[in-house]
């Protein structure tokens, strides 16, 4: 299918619709239990299992709309399905919450094992939005892949020592703002390494 062009508003709201769903669901069913084929559900399991299909057709809209989907969105919904699926079937939500330390432990993984071949994976993936001088791909992909590590690990920390409460909103909002925070940051290592000759002029 060709690549299409779409409005930012609409892929956007693509993108992080079914997330906020998500949060809205949860804050009007988190105190409910809900049996289904005599098994005893929570309102965090149920609409995790509404999540699921949600993300899923949200996905396919934006496939629909643009004609391709990016490699992480593809991994992240694979993880989505994968462990949303062990949730609901084990009836446990620890697996929903794993799924968060687990995507941001393979992205740190695969930028990391990139680095140690000395390249920079993340070019490979951002390289058209993104023109940089290989030496900053490199500086971006080490704190990047840091980064990645860090929030791996505060995702442990909230899901073991927090409640599921805690835990919804800093996946909903706190690990974003972090993320949208950190590429704020390097703002000025992006100017000073950019390959754009418009913007070296």
């Amino acid at each position: 299918m060709a690549e299409k062009t779409i409005s930012q508003g609409v892929k956007s709201a693509l993108e992080l619709g079914p997330v906020l769903l998500f949060f809205i669901a949860y804050v009007k069913m988190k105190e409910e239990v809900y049996t289904i084929g005599g098994t005893e559900y929570s309102g965090f399991i149920v609409v995790t299992a509404l999540f699921v299909p949600l993300l899923l057709i949200s996905m396919g809209i934006l496939w629909k709309l643009t004609g391709k989907l990016s490699r992480m969105q593809i991994l992240t919904a694979f993880m989505v399905i994968f462990f949303g699926g062990l949730t609901v079937y084990f009836n446990d939500e620890k697996f929903f919450k794993i799924k968060t330390t687990i995507v941001y432990g393979m992205f740190a993984s695969i930028l990391g094992i990139g680095l140690l071949l000395k390249r920079s994976w993340l070019e490979y993936v951002l390289d058209d939005f993104l023109p940089l001088k290989p030496e900053g791909w490199m500086i971006l992909t080490k704190r990047l892949a840091a980064m990645f590590a860090t929030l791996a690990v505060a995702n442990e920390l909230v899901w073991r020592l927090m409640s599921t409460d805690a835990w919804v909103k800093i996946e909903t909002f706190g690990f974003p703002i972090a993320l949208f925070a950190f590429f704020m940051s390097q703002a000025g290592m992006l100017q000073k390494y950019s390959d754009d000759p418009e913007a070296d002029a």
